[in-house]
């Protein structure tokens, strides 16, 4: 599923355009087992993209083509992914038809459960299930997709000025589900698992996408601005740091751990400052957790499970320390860290250290790519 697609491709690169960073992953697929061939990733000058969204395309178009020229990548065609508050994703139930039908009936119905003018959004769906109601009639579960047209041509617009041309472009929080769900099936499913839902939370510089899947299929998302640079952000204010001191300041405290002293493992260094940079970064973790919560109880409130009581967290602001356990203690849920390159092979030619070091911020990008496996 996609927001719109062009055609096939024989070489499959995800392009996962962040708020501070550009990543492209190159995977190719032999006997059942993705492989990574190419991985590399570009800083994005400040202001050229903010909150998952292109502002100035010419920029991010010089820095998509330091990234190919980097990779030494020839190929040009892209799985892209977008994720912002132009992007709407709604899981919908309509009356049973074919699906050669149902694009024409989405089309007509499609205004009353999304905020954007149609005629100003680019629409897609993917049918998910169907049922018999308790009127005894044939429904179909549709998970529905708008995005603002405005938004997409300047994604388009950035990629034809470096000379990539789009495969397809695809929401962001779908990728992650395709990566941290690849080489699972619904028959091999506990019944636990079938039981239940998982959260995926992936926290990046400027943007969080939460997904709530069953049995691996994606049934609710949601965009939040709050992320990894307003952590950041609270130490500034704070301590009127610049940004790159108040990042690593983040970095090196973390939030205080649940159980144990408080600046255990924090270097001596930064120890005179470490209370009240965890004083502030808690701050913001409450928030966070109250933003999480909201998504969970409205999911919930419409859905046959009662709890959400597994989430998997990536993305960089997911290594903040004792982020795991913090939402762990607060969410009453079992929290862990995801492991995006799991099913994954590292080719040849890569360096695994280098790969390791970015596995947890690659989600996004592997599953753009692995998106042209599933077709």
């Amino acid at each position: 599923m996609g927001i719109f697609s062009f055609k096939s491709s024989l070489k499959s690169i995800g392009l996962d355009i962040g708020t501070n960073t550009i990543r492209a992953a190159q995977l190719s697929y032999s006997k059942g087992t993705p492989t990574l061939t190419n991985y590399g990733k570009i800083q994005v000058p400040r202001g050229a993209v903010n909150d998952g969204e292109i502002f100035e395309p010419e920029v991010v178009a010089n820095s998509l083509t330091e990234l190919w020229k980097k990779m030494h990548l020839s190929e040009k065609r892209v799985v892209v992914g977008v994720a912002n508050q132009k992007v709407v994703v709604r899981l919908i139930e309509l009356p049973f038809i074919e699906k050669e039908e149902l694009r024409g009936a989405i089309q007509f119905q499609a205004q009353e459960f999304i905020p954007i003018p149609i005629e100003e959004a680019i629409l897609d769906f993917e049918i998910v299930g169907d049922f018999v109601n308790e009127n005894e009639e044939h429904m179909v579960e549709v998970l529905l997709v708008a995005a603002q047209k405005d938004m997409i041509g300047k994604n388009i617009e950035a990629l034809e000025k470096a000379g990539l041309k789009p495969i397809a472009i695809d929401v962001s929080s779908f990728a992650i589900t395709r990566t941290l769900t690849l080489g699972s099936s619904p028959s091999l499913l506990t019944e636990e698992v079938k039981d239940n839902v998982t959260a995926f939370i992936q926290i990046g510089a400027g943007i969080t996408n939460i997904v709530i899947a069953e049995n691996g299929v994606a049934r609710f998302t949601r965009v939040s601005t709050l992320a990894g640079n307003d952590f950041t952000q609270s130490i500034i204010d704070a301590q009127g740091l610049p940004f790159d001191e108040a990042e690593d300041l983040k970095i090196n405290v973390g939030l205080a751990p649940t159980k144990g002293r408080k600046l255990a493992g924090i270097p001596k260094k930064y120890r005179d400052k470490a209370t009240n940079v965890q004083e502030v970064l808690e701050g913001v973790g409450t928030k966070f957790v109250s933003e999480i919560r909201r998504s969970f109880d409205y999911y919930l409130s419409q859905a046959s499970v009662k709890e959400i009581k597994k989430i998997i967290l990536i993305g960089s602001g997911a290594m903040l320390k004792n982020l795991d356990s913090f939402m762990n203690e607060n969410l009453q849920a079992d929290v862990s860290l995801g492991c995006p390159l799991e099913k994954i092979k590292i080719g040849p030619g890569l360096s695994e250290e280098e790969i390791r070091e970015d596995e947890m911020s690659m989600a996004i990008c592997l599953g753009l790519a692995l998106r042209e496996f599933k077709q």
